[in-house]
């Protein structure tokens, strides 16, 4: 058996003259071509022909897949990640919001991206950054601002769009993202910190929840009685395909869009509790009044951030006075709470009907907790009171005819009904709603109060058929909003409280059931601050709202104001109960604020369009009104747009851009079954978790998660065209002839041995 010698790199010449003589040039020669012209075709296939092709097996990160070939090999599709950092500066909070489009395929692709935001967020900034250029937005009106986005998508340039579909929905699209190419687009907001009581909060919604869209009614024609005159019903959501995006099965499919979040807490008192409800936190102590909060993740986004925060024992405030001063003008924002009287009781006896979605978005853990917070509120109801029980999905049952009163018999025929439901079909919330507000004997329930107790996610599209019947039946009753489950439909479930002079309370998880429906009772069963009003004595206030509403135990007055000076005093005074409360506030001593431009731009935005539900200002008065302030402030609003244009042509002619809608998660707790129908089973891929798609000081480690499958989808990819099959083919032949020259010399020396 021969021995084999490992040569070191300097021995290697003299060992070939040795074994193969004359011949050793040619074949050393021949050997260095042909890995020379290997590596340069691999090279060149690599960089002409995009990324490489993957097996869902072989990825490393959660990715939906594209299919290249017909051998089981995919690409990427552009992915997207969310950074959140929050700064809370006493009563508000500004809001940076980054979202990282990365587009790993070999196409120019327009990103566009649905995704949630605070309904009451004043959303004014828009920044671009594709390589080393920071492109910043302008403000526009809403086509004017599409049209240049449009001119500058056809003309090769890269752009961003910020639109609103709803206050708190909105449609984020980037055009001609290179391949390979990396696009950051940074939108931030100003909003109000939210009090109940002595508990402060914040919400920072990461999902759009799936959302029910009603189906045209065809022809269908509204009549005036004895005129000869009517008009045809329009489509109750006519941009239905502007708020439905592609929704991942979570059994089929990996979490996308992770999300890094951190808070920087300035309460301006010293702080007691700092509670994160929905997610794992850590928490930095600062100094007694200031915390930084940092979610520990990446995390998906399939649930709402909820913080809240109480103060120190024996220092809760109940006043707050701030200004700000921008172009020349004066504004205040001021938060008075009213004492809550502890012998003041309503003791006037109740109807309440309690309306409860059993749609099939409800479907999972957003029903139980709908079921477990009714079975409670039934609970609650005294010997005195009369309720009725009304569930809803696309079909509608009213459990009694009429209010009974809540004696044991009743209680527990409605407790069994409720135990009961099941989530399934859609969510035809008006019939529902109409349901609740229809009185049928208004002389008998005329000495007591009404209220409407409404549970559901309002996952719904059609909300302005919602806020319209309210506005026009909601006569004496008191519609009182309870949102369900991990992604909440918070503007529907705010204007619709709003506009029903109710409250909105929040659950978003089992354990919160108890203690917010014990909140809400303690509301119920309260005397109402009534017959608010806020005076200026410097005049000159343009303040919002115009009417304030009244308040149940635990809320603050909130008044933002545009002042001519800033001087004089504000008094607010109302009734609580039969006893009279005022409250005079020294502008003068108001510490400073941050943003109450902007609040109380998007505040007096809001009130317009609840003028014009209510019927008190005409649509064009109220679209005159949101036009002139969006444009003034800078504001996103259903009328204007952010849009930001890099100048410089950068997609080449001839290349074609492809649209890419990025899907969104599933909010947790949702049953996809139910929300869409049972599907058949897909085989489920798995790959192993690796980094997470996020800007570099946004990137953390995440936990090694496995089982996970990958979303594959079929699509073609280009096919391009180059020379490396050539150099490699050129490659082997050099190889070969660089191995027959070897086996000559062999065969030589033998002959010579």
């Amino acid at each position: 058996m021969r021995s084999m010698t490992r040569e070191t790199p300097a021995g290697l010449w003299p060992a070939l003259q040795s074994r193969f003589g004359h011949a050793a040039p040619l074949l050393l020669l021949s050997l260095l071509l042909a890995v020379l012209t290997l590596a340069v075709g691999g090279r060149a296939a690599r960089a002409e022909t995009g990324p490489a092709l993957v097996t869902p097996g072989e990825m490393q990160s959660g990715a939906l897949l594209f299919r290249a070939n017909e051998k089981g090999r995919y690409v990427e599709a552009p992915r997207l990640g969310t950074d959140v950092d929050l700064t809370v500066s006493g009563p508000t909070a500004r809001a940076r919001v980054t979202q990282v489009f990365q587009n790993p395929t070999d196409q120019w692709v327009e990103a566009v991206y649905v995704y949630p935001l605070p309904e009451d967020g004043a959303v004014d900034t828009l920044k671009m950054v594709v390589g080393d250029r920071v492109i910043t937005g302008d403000i526009a009106a809403r086509e004017e601002a599409r049209r240049t986005y449009q001119a500058a998508k056809q003309a090769g340039q890269t752009a961003g769009l910020v639109e609103e579909e709803r206050p708190n929905l909105f449609t984020t699209s980037v055009a001609n993202v290179g391949p390979g190419e990396t696009v950051l687009i940074r939108i931030e907001y100003q909003e109000t910190v939210h009090q109940s009581g002595d508990r402060f909060s914040l919400r920072v919604p990461l999902v759009v929840a799936p959302r029910y869209t009603p189906a045209p009614v065809a022809q269908s024609v509204d009549f005036q009685p004895g005129q000869g005159w009517g008009r045809t019903t329009t489509d109750p959501v006519p941009d239905r395909d502007r708020i439905t995006p592609p929704v991942l099965d979570p059994r089929e499919n990996a979490p996308v869009n992770p999300v890094t979040l951190s808070v920087t807490l300035q309460a301006g008192f010293p702080l007691g509790e700092v509670v994160s409800a929905n997610h794992a936190v850590d928490i930095e102590t600062q100094a007694p009044d200031s915390r930084v909060i940092t979610m520990k993740g990446p995390v998906p986004a399939n649930r709402d951030f909820e913080l809240s925060w109480t103060a120190a024992a024996g220092v809760a405030p109940s006043v707050g006075l701030f200004r700000e001063r921008v172009a020349g003008e004066d504004y205040v924002l001021a938060f008075v709470t009213p004492p809550a009287l502890a012998q003041a009781e309503d003791k006037r006896p109740r109807d309440v009907v309690f309306v409860i979605d059993n749609s099939g978005s409800m479907g999972g853990a957003s029903m139980d907790q709908a079921k477990s917070s009714l079975l409670y509120a039934l609970g609650r109801l005294s010997s005195a009171d009369r309720f009725n029980v009304v569930r809803f999905d696309d079909t509608l049952d009213v459990l009694f005819p009429d209010v009974v009163p809540a004696d044991a018999e009743h209680v527990g025929r409605a407790k069994s009904f409720v135990s009961g439901l099941e989530a399934s079909g859609g969510t035809e919330m008006v019939p529902a709603m109409q349901a609740a507000l229809t009185e049928h004997n208004e002389a008998d329930g005329a000495s007591r109060l009404r209220q409407v107790v409404f549970l559901t996610d309002g996952a719904i599209g059609n909300e302005q058929q919602l806020f319209d019947t309210i506005a026009g039946m909601r006569g004496r009753s008191r519609v009182f909003m309870v949102g369900i489950g991990s992604a909440p439909n918070t503007f529907l479930m705010s204007r619709a409280a709003e506009l029903g002079r109710g409250t909105f309370t929040q659950i978003g998880a089992p354990d919160q059931v108890e203690e917010r429906m014990r909140s809400l009772f303690e509301k119920l069963e309260s005397p109402v601050v009534t017959n608010l009003s806020a005076s200026f004595s410097a005049g000159g206030a343009d303040a919002t709202p115009e009417t304030l509403p009244d308040l149940y135990r635990g809320e603050p007055v909130v008044l933002a104001a545009k002042l001519a000076a800033l001087s004089g005093m504000i008094e607010v005074k109302g009734m609580i109960g039969d006893r009279p409360w005022i409250v005079t506030l020294p502008v003068a001593q108001a510490a400073k604020g941050e943003g109450l431009s902007k609040l109380w731009a998007r505040r007096r935005i809001a009130d317009a369009e609840v003028a014009q539900t209510l019927g008190q200002i005409g649509p064009e008065q109220a679209d005159q009104r949101i036009l002139s302030l969006a444009l003034q402030h800078h504001l996103v609003t259903r009328l204007t747009s952010l849009v930001a244009v890099d100048r410089t042509p950068r997609r080449p002619d001839g290349a074609t851009l492809s649209r890419n809608d990025i899907p969104l998660n599933l909010p947790a707790g949702w049953d996809f079954d139910t929300v869409f129908g049972k599907l058949k089973a897909k085989p489920r891929p798995e790959f192993r978790e690796a980094a997470l798609l996020l800007p570099a000081a946004a990137r953390a480690d995440t936990p090694a998660a496995a089982n996970k499958p990958v979303p594959v989808e079929e699509v073609v990819l280009p096919q391009t065209a180059t020379d490396a099959e050539l150099r490699i083919i050129a490659g082997l032949l050099l190889l070969f002839a660089g191995l027959t020259v070897l086996a000559f010399g062999r065969r030589s020396k033998g002959g010579r041995a």
